[in-house]
């Protein structure tokens, strides 16, 4: 597809030296995914969780954007989360005793035409709880990834575009750097803050050719609440993200999301992305599994070129009984 070939790898190259929008990927289940993006929430629930996330991008196109997340996060308890439950009325949660200290990482791919970046995250969090089941959370990660750029599959006519500028750029970097986050939870509503990227890339390593720095700040914005219909069956919950970077006018953006949950086993929900595009956002829990999906419907022109965008989430959370889980019971 000529479309493919020619205009998306341009776009990318003008991307190169500023690394601007996209640097970091986009989650559209961000209520599912909250620990990749702010490190505070590691650990969190009191739950030993595994997750992993696969997003692909404008399906259809030839080398479209793809993002692959695998994350585990923990709480160093003395005593775990309790869930109980009747075949009647939802879910409760009995809050844990002691245990302040949540860990955390994940390992990422992260591929946009013709630049790929995979690396690791290793995940610190200090938990206060405060009264009424509330809880104070901060978080701070480290992190170290490597920026590949493909320079076989970038499509430039010598004739028409010179390559000068592609040569001189160095095809590896490593670069590590620090994640800083905060939230707050209630039963009710939960609200986070955090910055991704704080040293900029002050450190890079294999730049060889003394490339400027690129790497922006990112700063995200979380938040929802949590309305318990009359019968107890049925949960609404409206919840909001704000991110940004250091180009703020340039790349700001907001995610408007309601979902509805059906005995907290299901849930449906629809998301809105400002100048972007409307999501359909869907998931069940079994057990103490958990599936999400979601498909976000670009309203920009490249829906014509494209299947839409899709984004499987699956979550397995551990430790919801103190005997048959010891392993989580440590000081």
């Amino acid at each position: 597809m000529r479309f493919n070939k020619i205009l998306l790898p341009l776009l990318m190259l003008v991307m190169v030296p500023v690394a601007s929008a996209q640097q970091f990927p986009t989650y559209s289940q961000y209520v599912m995914n909250g620990f990749l993006l702010n490190p505070s929430y590691a650990g969190s629930d009191g739950y030993s969780t595994f997750s992993f996330t696969a997003r692909e991008q404008w399906v259809g196109l030839e080398n479209a954007p793809s993002t692959f997340a695998a994350a585990f996060q923990t709480r160093i308890l003395s005593d775990s989360y309790i869930s109980k439950s009747t075949s009647v009325r939802r879910k409760m949660t009995r809050p844990t005793k002691g245990g302040r200290i949540g860990m955390g990482g994940y390992l990422f791919a992260d591929r946009n035409v013709i630049m790929k970046r995979t690396g690791a995250q290793f995940s610190y969090a200090y938990h206060i709880s405060l009264n009424n089941y509330r809880q104070l959370s901060f978080g701070l990660a480290a992190t170290a990834y490597q920026y590949f750029v493909d320079k076989n599959g970038a499509y430039l006519p010598k004739a028409e575009y010179p390559d000068e500028w592609l040569d001189s750029y160095d095809a590896v970097v490593y670069i590590p750097d620090a994640n800083f986050g905060v939230s707050y939870t209630t039963r009710t509503y939960y609200v986070g803050y955090s910055m991704n990227n704080l040293f900029r890339g002050l450190l890079m390593l294999g730049n060889k050719g003394n490339n400027s720095r690129s790497e922006l700040g990112y700063y995200y914005l979380t938040g929802g609440y949590k309305f318990t219909l009359n019968d107890d069956d049925w949960m609404i919950e409206p919840s909001a993200m704000m991110k940004s970077s250091d180009m703020l006018f340039k790349s700001f953006q907001m995610d408007i999301s309601t979902r509805v949950y059906y005995k907290e086993d299901y849930w449906m929900g629809l998301s809105y992305r400002t100048n972007d595009a409307i999501i359909l956002l869907a998931g069940m829990k079994f057990d103490r599994y958990y599936l999400g999906y979601a498909c976000d419907f670009t309203l920009s022109d490249i829906r014509k070129q494209s299947f839409g965008t899709h984004e499987l989430t699956i979550v397995a959370k551990f430790g919801d009984s103190a005997r048959r889980y010891r392993w989580i019971n440590r000081y």
